[in-house]
């Protein structure tokens, strides 16, 4: 298995790590050190560690007026892990506001199914009449889950997969989350920046 660098060594915004391919061993190695990659096209992969990484704790979840609201009167389907693939393909197929193209690769997918197959990785899905309108998906490695990316092809279907991962990871005992950037929706979960160092004293990465 690859061996990954301090993730307190780092380099312009966090990076850590150059190279290496998309296998579920290397990812492993790189998530249990408190790094992940974001991958740029026509690039080796790049692995980071940076110095604010963005948390949700449970305990200070916010769920907004109107999606509460929205939440009584939903009936909609959720699952978990039957559709894996599936939500990657889709979480690379959204647009995004100010976004040019995505960073999530074709050859990603089989090494983070591989992850799932190992029970590494979940997802999360939004069924409509039998069909996926929105999912959420992620690595979970040693009690922690690291959220990577959702989607949503109906309004507050991504909302609702968040907040359901975030049900499913409580009862499994889990009081936080990490969420990697802030985003504005994850920011009206409650989402905050802690310290590098604050985040890998978390993960108990000495």
């Amino acid at each position: 298995m690859i061996e990954f660098p301090d993730p307190r060594i780092t380099g312009p915004e966090g990076l850590v790590a150059v190279g290496g391919e998309w296998k579920a061993d290397t990812l492993l190695a790189a998530y249990s050190k408190g790094i992940f990659p974001w991958p740029q096209p026509d690039l080796p992969i790049l692995w980071f560690s940076p110095e604010h990484r963005g948390v949700l704790d449970f305990k200070e979840l916010h769920i907004p007026r109107s999606l509460k609201k929205f939440a009584k009167h939903c009936d909609w389907i959720f699952t978990r892990d039957q559709a894996f693939p599936e939500v990657m393909q889709a979480c690379r197929r959204q647009a995004r506001p100010g976004q040019d193209g995505t960073w999530i690769l074709p050859e990603m997918i089989p090494a983070y199914n591989d992850l799932r197959k190992k029970g590494f990785a979940t997802s999360v899905e939004c069924w409509r009449d039998g069909v996926l309108v929105g999912g959420i998906y992620g690595v979970l490695l040693d009690g922690l889950f690291s959220g990577e990316s959702m989607f949503h092809h109906a309004d507050n279907a991504s909302k609702m997969c968040f907040l359901h991962m975030v049900k499913c990871l409580m009862e499994l005992g889990h009081q936080w989350m990490d969420i990697q950037m802030i985003t504005p929706l994850t920011k009206s979960f409650g989402g905050k920046y802690i310290s590098r160092e604050a985040f890998l004293k978390r993960r108990k990465i000495v």
